[in-house]
C-alpha cells in the first residue's frame, strides 16, 4: 500500500464549503494507519533523549469535517465522546512545569469534576504544542519543538488506560479498577486556532475493528494506544476558530460501555488557513473516578 501524508499530496481539490448557521465544513484529508496487511504490528513510536521517532506508515483519506458552531449542546461526552466546555482561565505560564502542577492542573481537575459529576479527578499527563506540524521530521531534540499531530489516534487503548492508572496511582490501582473510571483529555488552545485545528470523531461511528493497538516506547516503560484504520463511515467534527476560553473535552476511555467510550482525533489542514501562525495548545490528560 502506498504511504501518503498531508505534506506529500495537494489539498487544493478540497475547500471550505459554507453551510449556513452551522458555520462551515472543511473538506480535507486525515492521515490514518496504513496496515501492511502481513499481520505485523504497527511500528512503535520511540521516545528518548528528547526525541520522538514516529515512522508508522500512513494513508491519506479524504474527509468532511463539520463545524459544531451553533450546535455545541448536541455533542456531549456521553452521546458522542467529546464536548465543548466554555472555561476562562487566568493561567498563562504553560511552559513552566512547576506552575502547571501547582496552579493549572488543579484548576483542570476541578473543571472536570464540575462537568462530569465525578467524585475524584487526577491529572496524569499533559502535552504543550507550539511548533510547526512537520516537527516529527526535525530529528534530534524534536520533542522540544512539539507541534500538532496529523495522525488519527486514541491516546490510550483499554490496556493503555490500565497502564496509566497503575503508573499514576500504583498503591490504589487495584481498588480503583473496581469502580467506573474514565480518561478524559482537556484540550485548550493558547490562542485562537486558525491553522491545524483539532478534529474529533463521533465515537459511535468508529467500530472497534478500526482500532489497532500500538505502542509508545520509552527508555523505562511503554504505553499502549490505538492507531486507526481508514474508514469513510467515520463522522468528523471540529470547532471553527476555537478560542482559549473554549476547552474541548475528549473521552479516551470509559469502563461504562453503555455510552460513547473513546474518540479518535487528529490535527488537520484547513486549506483556507495554511498561511496563518502555527497553532499553540495544551492538552491535559485526566483519570476520572465515580
Amino acid at each position: 500500500m502506498t504511504t501518503q501524508t498531508l505534506s506529500e499530496q495537494t489539498v487544493k481539490p478540497y475547500a471550505s464549503v459554507k453551510l449556513g448557521y452551522t458555520g462551515h465544513t472543511v473538506l480535507t484529508i486525515l492521515n490514518y494507519y496504513a496496515d501492511p496487511g502481513d499481520g505485523s504490528p504497527p511500528v512503535p513510536v520511540v521516545v528518548g533523549d528528547n526525541t520522538v521517532k514516529n515512522e508508522r506508515p500512513t494513508v491519506a483519506l479524504p474527509v468532511a469535517i463539520r463545524d459544531i458552531t451553533g450546535e455545541e449542546e448536541k455533542y456531549t461526552l456521553s452521546s458522542h465522546g467529546f464536548q465543548l466546555v466554555p472555561h476562562k482561565t487566568e493561567f498563562t505560564d504553560y511552559r513552566n512545569l512547576e506552575a502547571l502542577q501547582s496552579d493549572y492542573f488543579p484548576e483542570v481537575e476541578r473543571l472536570v469534576k464540575d462537568v462530569t459529576g465525578a467524585s475524584r479527578v487526577v491529572v496524569f499527563d499533559h502535552k504543550v504544542r507550539h511548533a510547526p506540524s512537520n516537527w516529527h521530521s526535525l530529528g534530534k531534540n524534536n520533542a522540544s519543538k512539539r507541534g500538532p499531530l496529523h495522525r488519527v489516534h486514541v491516546d490510550q487503548s483499554p490496556a493503555g488506560a490500565l497502564m496509566a492508572l497503575e503508573q499514576r496511582l500504583p498503591e490504589e490501582a487495584e481498588e480503583l479498577k473496581k469502580r467506573r473510571f474514565q480518561i478524559v483529555n482537556v484540550w485548550r488552545p493558547l490562542k485562537t486556532v486558525c491553522k491545524d485545528p483539532l478534529a474529533v470523531a463521533d465515537s459511535h461511528s468508529v467500530p472497534d475493528a478500526d482500532l489497532v493497538p500500538a505502542y509508545v516506547v520509552y527508555p523505562d516503560h511503554r504505553k499502549e494506544f490505538f492507531t486507526v484504520l481508514p474508514n469513510p463511515a467515520h463522522r468528523w467534527y471540529f470547532k471553527y476558530r476555537q478560542r482559549p476560553d473554549e476547552t474541548m473535552f475528549i473521552k479516551i476511555y470509559d469502563t461504562d460501555d453503555s455510552v460513547a467510550r473513546r474518540v479518535p482525533h487528529s490535527a488537520f489542514s484547513d486549506p483556507d488557513e495554511e498561511d496563518k501562525e502555527d497553532r499553540e495548545s495544551i492538552e491535559v490528560r485526566t483519570l476520572v473516578f465515580y
